[in-house]
């Protein structure tokens, strides 16, 4: 398609001018270039503007190599956007690494809106460590051993998992569990007032109503915080990494007896520690978020 050239300045008339004069847009006259150019054997228009430093072809090899050596499976764009970055030092934009992933069926099938929408806009997130941890319970089935328990415990701050425990019976004793396990940790010591400062949110499962239970946590000096009744999201931490693990480590698999699932709850929480991106630390794993943070003063127990 020629040009048209203006007599007086004898320069081509803007596009602009030209889609007002044939009353038509400018994205259609672009559209219109692009099948003339076509059709007459000539050039199909280019990318506008500067040229990416790595071609898609390239991009297109690092986010399967990416991919290809991630230990987990089913993540979104963005943590393979975060992983170019951190670990590759490859820069290219996150709705490129979208694109490519998209035309290319690299994107999960599984990560599909369910449902109706949530309308919870609460947050339960902390912006400082040693402010809240949640903890829940979860079960998985084994052959020999049927259902065995999973409870966990998840500082809110980091998404960092404090402590686990797998048992047989999923008593009080047993979600007590996974929160001794982080204070020990964490605060190395679980004598009285250990948690000074601590919320815990939990849910009304019969183990976290126990007055055993409670008087334990009380004992530790954590505030209890529940979760309101059939309302999972204000739990939302806890709930989150129980998907996540069941997602990576349990979901599709057949387990023989509860030391097999054991073995893979923790191989699995050592990997998402060390490994898992955070999006809201700036992709940083829990381990990274906490090693780069000042530790937390000594509570002094109040006399």
């Amino acid at each position: 398609m020629s040009e048209a050239i203006s007599e007086a300045t004898g320069k081509p008339y803007g596009v602009q001018r030209v889609g007002r004069v044939w009353e038509g847009s400018r994205s259609a006259l672009y559209h219109r270039r692009m099948q003339v150019a076509k059709c007459c054997g000539g050039h199909e228009p280019g990318r506008r503007g500067l040229k990416p430093k790595h071609s898609d072809v390239a991009g297109r090899a690092a986010i399967r190599a990416n991919l290809a050596r991630s230990p987990f499976t089913g993540e979104g764009h963005r943590k393979v956007h975060a992983r170019l970055r951190i670990l590759d030092d490859l820069r290219v934009a996150r709705k490129r690494v979208l694109r490519i992933m998209r035309e290319n069926r690299l994107l999960s099938p599984h990560r599909v809106r369910q449902g109706a929408p949530n309308l919870h806009d609460g947050q339960s997130l902390t912006l400082a460590p040693s402010v809240m941890w949640g903890t829940d319970g979860a079960r998985v089935f084994t052959l020999d051993d049927g259902w065995v328990w999973i409870f966990s415990a998840v500082e809110h701050w980091n998404a960092e998992c404090v402590g686990s425990h797998v048992c047989k019976v999923g008593s009080r004793f047993a979600a007590l569990e996974p929160i001794s396990q982080g204070l020990e940790r964490i605060y190395g010591s679980v004598d009285a007032e250990a948690a000074r400062g601590l919320s815990l949110r939990m849910g009304h499962g019969s183990q976290y109503l126990s007055d055993h239970f409670q008087k334990q946590i009380r004992f530790w000096a954590f505030t209890l915080s529940f979760g309101f009744v059939e309302e999972p999201e204000t739990n939302g931490v806890a709930e989150r990494f129980n998907r996540t693990l069941k997602e990576q480590a349990l979901h599709g698999k057949i387990f023989r007896h509860i030391e097999e699932v054991r073995a893979a709850v923790g191989e699995f929480v050592e990997r998402y520690n060390t490994q898992w991106r955070v999006e809201n630390l700036d992709f940083k794993t829990p381990v990274e978020a906490r090693n780069t943070h000042a530790p937390r003063q000594a509570a002094t127990p109040i006399p």
